[in-house]
């Protein structure tokens, strides 16, 4: 071989390396945009929904206080407990009867669930007792999915 193309040999080496080391700057280019981009897809997918979630949530409206009631104990004993209602924006509409939110089904929920509790719960497990009656009242408030009742506030607790 003469020296001419050896010489040509060489670039066209050289022109292959390049060629295929550009390639593959370009596909590791595209790569990077592809991963980009799913992971904007994502967020947008993951975190969007989040927003509307949020809007969702019940606006409080007013307090409603109820009578304290007395409460015997399943092991002996007794519980004296008040509860207030946080009642929704929603509930001031009448959703419950035109006056707002009623308070017997939740003084009814209230003696079911604690009549049947130890003496020991009422005082080492209060705050589980609370979010049990919570969700009880919440669920016996809310009609066709709008919630009449967001929480409930201890505003006596008494035990012997």
């Amino acid at each position: 071989m003469s020296t001419k193309s050896k010489a040509k040999d060489k670039e066209k080496d050289a022109d292959g390396e390049e060629a295929a080391g550009g390639g593959k700057k370009k596909l590791l280019l595209v790569l990077v945009v592809l991963l980009a981009a799913a992971g904007a897809a994502a967020y947008f997918f993951l975190f969007a929904g989040s927003g509307e979630a949020a809007a969702e949530e019940p606006v409080a409206g007013e307090v409603v206080a109820l009578e304290p009631v007395t409460v015997n104990l399943a092991g002996g004993g007794y519980l004296k407990v008040g509860i207030s209602l946080q009642t929704t924006e929603d509930a001031a509409g009448g959703g419950h009867g035109s006056g707002g939110v009623d308070g017997s089904k939740a003084l009814d929920i209230l003696i079911a669930t604690y009549s049947q509790a130890q003496p020991a719960d009422v005082t080492g497990a209060r705050e589980a007792l609370k979010e049990s009656l919570e969700q009880q009242i919440i669920e016996a408030y809310t009609d066709h999915d709008v919630e009449m009742v967001m929480g409930i506030y201890f505003t006596e607790y008494v035990t012997q």
